[in-house]
């Protein structure tokens, strides 16, 4: 008997182990640094940009083990909220107001050229988005003042020239406190899958959609969407940055026909989520001020594996690498 029982246990703490040893985690690579981190490309396991307050870029060339940082000379002050990275030269990046500006660099960033500006008082620039070529793109903004449709430009040529469309189409028409958040440049998926929140909460997707999700006030919405590879299933996290504990109604789970269907997870993320990713069909990750979680089930069922702040999560492009990036120049990777 005594036996039998030693075995037991014996098993049960290999299970318990093997079992802790499948769940993943946060290793972190560089932080430290005095901004506040919101734009991650990653182009492939390699090469990873980031972007972020006080004219701040980060490149990496080696997988994360050291970064290259950069202060934007003449945009000392800007915040990039978003970057467009195409390989370990080339990238854009996005600076959110008063102007709106576009940058980019040839050379790996070591100098920067303006691709586009545009100086309409009150104008607020939020995301970009790229085809999987990265040579169709767009940038989504908040409604120009006194106006309520959402602000966009497109590009053709990698982001060299934009053209502004704004006003084009009744579609994107917003309501009196609706806009955006710029808080990991994820709020928009080429070529018009968009998100809003605020006082209103929409998913703008062959029509405007309300969603599920806390809504109503300044703090409140959703941040985040992201789609999985055969542009069948999306997931929306966001909630209320004000509250950034809470997880009531933080996060939507999206049939993509052509009327989307939306449902809610069983167990959602633990707190307010600032970006969600697709790593493979089934499994995501989302990140917030509260920490970070992983799903395996689609985003039915969500598990807290960091109560480390990020605000940004990204796949390699071309490649199965996930990064993380936060404040004060955090930078993370997820190991498994």
């Amino acid at each position: 008997m005594l036996f039998k029982k030693s075995l037991f246990l014996f098993t049960l703490i290999l299970f318990s182990s093997h079992s802790f040893s499948q769940i993943p985690g946060v290793s972190f690579l560089d932080s430290g640094h005095k901004t506040s981190l919101r734009g991650l490309s990653v182009v492939n396991d390699d090469v990873i940009w980031a972007s972020g307050s006080n004219g701040t870029v980060a490149r990496s060339t080696n997988g994360g083990k050291t970064f290259s940082w950069f202060t934007v000379q003449g945009f000392e002050q800007r915040d990039f909220r978003d970057i467009e990275a195409f390989d370990s030269n080339i990238a854009v990046i996005m600076a959110v107001a008063d102007p709106g500006i576009i940058l980019k660099t040839k050379n790996g960033g070591k100098n920067w050229y303006k691709v586009f500006e545009d100086t309409t008082k009150g104008m607020f620039l939020d995301a970009m988005d790229f085809d999987e070529d990265g040579v169709n793109g767009i940038v989504v903004g908040d409604p120009l003042p006194n106006q309520h449709d959402l602000y966009f430009a497109l590009t053709s040529n990698r982001g060299e020239t934009w053209r502004i469309v704004t006003g084009n189409s009744s579609m994107f028409q917003t309501v009196e406190g609706e806009a955006m958040f710029a808080s990991s440049g994820t709020n928009i998926k080429y070529p018009t899958a968009v998100i809003t929140g605020g006082n209103a909460s929409r998913l703008f997707y062959n029509g405007t959609y309300k969603l599920p999700i806390i809504q109503g006030k300044e703090s409140t919405g959703a941040n985040s969407i992201a789609i999985n590879s055969k542009g069948s299933n999306a997931v929306i996290v966001g909630g209320d940055f004000s509250n950034d504990v809470s997880a009531v109604n933080n996060c939507v789970l999206v049939k993509l026909q052509y009327h989307p269907k939306f449902s809610v997870p069983q167990t959602p993320p633990h707190g307010y989520r600032s970006c969600v990713e697709y790593i493979s069909k089934d499994k995501l990750i989302t990140c917030g001020t509260t920490g970070v979680d992983i799903s395996i089930d689609g985003g039915q069922n969500w598990q807290l594996i960091s109560s480390q702040s990020f605000h940004v999560c990204r796949k390699a492009k071309k490649g199965n690498a996930v990064f993380l990036a936060g404040k004060n120049g955090r930078i993370g990777k997820l190991t498994e």
